[in-house]
């Protein structure tokens, strides 16, 4: 397996695949909403199992806050370190930023211990984003 910052449109495209498959297709979330206004201002990240993309993730710099959204993995691939090697891409990725300090994301409730194991801590109350219930979850950039 490998994780590629993408760097051309066929891994942007492959990168949505994942996304729209875990994202619209398996969680119900409307494609105008998985698909946002953020795409181009973002920095994306795509796994590979040989050439099938399996995990995909996007990352934003705003000022020194660095937000890790649409984490995800394919259902068959689960389970298999995918989404550690995935944020471990993101970490790294993070910490070569000069005015990062703080890493934070909008974890869907049932993921908070996958991002607690990764040192994320829980900043948030509750809420609903695309109706799924989510938490805000920061960890300094180390």
């Amino acid at each position: 397996m490998i994780s590629q910052l993408v760097k051309n449109e066929q891994q942007l495209q492959d990168a949505y695949s994942v996304r729209k498959k875990v994202f619209v297709e398996e969680q119900k979330v409307p494609l105008e909403l998985e698909l946002d206004e953020f795409e181009e201002s973002s920095h994306h990240f795509v796994i590979y199992e040989g050439s099938t993309p399996i995990g995909a993730g996007r990352f934003r710099i705003l000022g020194n806050v660095g937000k890790v959204e649409r984490i995800c993995v394919l259902h068959n691939f689960r389970g298999r370190g995918i989404g550690e090697l995935m944020m471990d891409s993101i970490h790294s990725f993070a910490s070569e930023q000069d005015t990062i300090q703080t890493l934070r994301l909008h974890a869907q409730v049932q993921a908070i211990g996958f991002y607690e194991q990764l040192g994320y801590k829980i900043v948030s109350d509750e809420f609903l984003d695309a109706g799924i219930p989510h938490r805000t979850m920061e960890k300094p950039v180390s």
